[in-house]
């Protein structure tokens, strides 16, 4: 534990783990300057493949949909992507291996002193490695793989491809320990690719497919047409749906002549019953002409009543109305009266007769409505028969219409679909060839690459960057063990991590330590925090204790006790209670392994916790000091012993100097 606040501290800081910033440059710039020259070399091919669009990309394929455009969304994943990871899967990894293999099989040894050394030992930790593998394999810790599954593993950790966001252009980049063999195997895997891709997408069994549809379809048309030809010969007809309209509307014709027949049979028929009641109801002859004369007898008549009446006129002459002859007189005018009335005021003379013309047009009118009537009739029947025989047409019609449909429906749908699988059969024959000349959207716009210049290790860096490297390790160690130390450095954040207060530092010295003024003022810090004055009544008993052996308890009571003895005071180290005027020192140290400690602890009025700088760790502080709170309730202050300055004295030197010359 060490607080951090000033430069000076970093300093501290810095000279405290300095061992360990001097093991850090040390084993860093050692790694490094190896790696610089003992590293396996590595060289880099590239290639470059620029992804077009074209009819794999930006159109639908022919057994999805006619060859429509698509527009990709951008939120639709990057097709460049599935580019990828077809170059970089393991069938064309495979293949690529094996021509690796194929080719160090036949390749020439080496020629030279130290290739032949290096192929040699080369070939020896192969085998030894084989064996390692094939024991690992017996024991079952690994699985069996073959050499091409081995080295298409070891190609893909070489291998990489990566295109830019947004970009069309993939980009190659392959690894190895020769750069003539990283060339050869970014070329090889290309190739292999590009073949690889047009065998996979290419549509050479989709040709045949069409090809064999559109056969299959227009023997099937031949055959549908065929059926249709002999249905519809068989019922006399050119088209079913024309021979069934032609059906119907004739059968509807003839339905309604017969209804206008039979109406005119019913109306006939009438007419001709009102003609009969009409021709009977008129005379048969009539009078052409007639003479017409005065009644005689009512002329007579009229005569004697107007005697009649005279006579009365002449009556009521001599008489009253009442009058026995008035009234005989009336009685008979009365009686004559009624006889001209009876009478007829003319009589026929003579009449000349001839047969009635109504009556004989009516009945020539009834004849001829008498013919009309068997006409329609007859009428009737010739249209009952005609109907009879459409309707059985129609009803055979009916029967093998469903038939004609189907066949009709099925040779509609046949020939569609040839028309389509002949239009797709272009289509598919102009991709065939497209993919027999290898022509899609993937253009090699680079070359694999030969680079002579390695890409790993970069000697020459790493030399100019070993000693930079490794003093920054050596910082980064600094601070690494600067958060794991536990060790209590000096005083600082004491109070506040355990709550106890810090009576004073005492630092390291050599030689006398009372030549030291740093000690002393330590010293006499503690001096003044003892309570002196209750010496003179009852006396002090001062305890110091420490958590382990050889922490400075006795360095502390010696010095004590001489500052306490120079200042008049009678000093006694031991357990006995102390008298007043005089102060007892305790020596507890090795708390945590001494039990009788706190036998000796028990009679103090002070107790003191003794730490050693750079030696005691904060867990076993806190141990103590919960043990002495647990034991006695208290600890009343906390000394630290050996305070070093871990800074040199010429660093201190050389700092001011500059200080003094800025």
């Amino acid at each position: 534990m060490i607080e951090i606040r000033t430069f000076r501290d970093l300093l501290r800081l810095f000279f405290i783990f300095f061992r360990e910033f001097k093991l850090a440059v040390v084993v860093t710039l050692v790694v490094v300057l190896l790696g610089a020259f003992l590293l396996p070399t590595s060289f880099e091919s590239s290639a470059r493949l620029l992804v077009k669009p074209g009819r794999d990309t930006n159109t639908l394929p022919i057994e999805v949909a006619d060859r429509q455009s698509i527009v990709m969304p951008a939120t639709q994943r990057d097709p460049i992507l599935d580019e990828e990871r077809m170059l970089t899967g393991r069938p064309i990894s495979r293949q690529v291996a094996e021509r690796y293999l194929e080719e160090l099989a036949n390749a020439p040894r080496p020629e030279g002193f130290l290739p032949t050394v290096k192929y040699y030992v080369g070939q020896a930790v192969s085998g030894a490695i084989e064996l390692v593998r094939g024991f690992f394999q017996l024991l079952g810790l690994a699985e069996e793989q073959t050499p091409v599954d081995r080295l298409a593993t070891k190609l893909e950790d070489k291998f990489s491809v990566t295109h830019a966001p947004g970009s069309s252009v993939m980009e190659i980049r392959f690894r190895w320990s020769d750069p003539a063999v990283a060339q050869s195997v970014v070329q090889s895997w290309v190739d292999l690719y590009l073949e690889e891709r047009t065998r996979a997408l290419g549509r050479r069994s989709l040709y045949d497919f069409y090809l064999n549809q559109s056969e299959a379809s227009s023997a099937e048309i031949l055959k549908l047409k065929q059926e249709l030809t002999a249905g519809l010969d068989e019922l006399g007809a050119i088209g079913m749906e024309a021979h069934l309209q032609n059906l119907s509307e004739r059968i509807n014709q003839l339905r309604t002549d017969r209804f206008n027949t039979r109406r005119l049979i019913s109306s006939t028929e009438g007419s001709l019953a009102t003609l009969d009641q009409q021709i009977k109801s008129l005379p048969a002859e009539i009078s052409t002409s007639r003479e017409v004369a005065l009644n005689p007898v009512q002329q007579d008549l009229l005569r004697m009543l107007n005697g009649k009446r005279a006579e009365r006129q002449d009556l009521l002459r001599t008489f009253t109305e009442n009058a026995p002859p008035v009234k005989s007189i009336d009685e008979t005018i009365a009686s004559l009266e009624a006889m001209v009335k009876a009478e007829a005021d003319t009589l026929q003379v003579s009449q000349n007769r001839a047969p009635n013309p109504i009556a004989e047009r009516l009945r020539s009118n009834f004849m001829d409505q008498q013919s009309d009537l068997a006409r329609l009739k007859a009428q009737l029947i010739r249209q009952e028969e005609q109907l009879k025989i459409l309707e059985e047409e129609r009803v055979k019609a009916l029967s093998v219409e469903p038939e004609l449909a189907r066949l009709q429906r099925e040779l509609t749908a046949a020939e569609r679909n040839f028309a389509l699988y002949d239009e797709s059969l272009e289509k598919a024959r102009i991709d065939r060839e497209l993919d027999n000349s290898r022509i899609s959207n993937i253009a090699m716009i680079e070359q694999a690459t030969f680079n002579p210049s390695r890409v790993f290790p970069k000697s020459l860096l790493m030399l100019v960057l070993a000693l930079p490297l490794s003093i920054l390790v050596g910082f980064l160690t600094i601070y690494f063990c600067y958060l794991l130390d536990q060790r209590i450095h000096d005083g600082g954040r004491f109070a506040d991590k355990f709550g106890v207060p810090l009576w004073t530092t005492l630092p390291e010295v050599s030689g006398d330590p009372t030549q030291n003024s740093a000690f002393l003022a330590a010293l006499y810090r503690l001096y003044g925090l003892l309570p002196l004055d209750q010496v003179g009544e009852r006396g002090l008993v001062f305890g110091l204790t420490s958590a382990r052996r050889g922490e400075g308890v006795s360095f502390i009571i010696g010095h004590l006790r001489r500052l306490l003895e120079e200042r008049g005071y009678k000093v006694r180290v031991g357990d006995a209670p102390a008298q007043p005027g005089e102060i007892v020192l305790l020596d507890a140290s090795a708390l945590l392994s001494s039990p009788e400690s706190f036998v000796s602890l028990r009679k103090a009025d002070l107790v003191a916790l003794v730490v050693e700088a750079q030696q005691s760790n904060i867990p076993t502080v806190a141990h103590a000091i919960g043990v002495l709170n647990t034991a006695f309730n208290k600890v009343d202050g906390v000394i630290i012993n050996r305070r070093r300055f871990e800074v040199p004295d010429r660093v201190l030197r050389v700092i001011a100097r500059v200080r003094g010359v800025v």
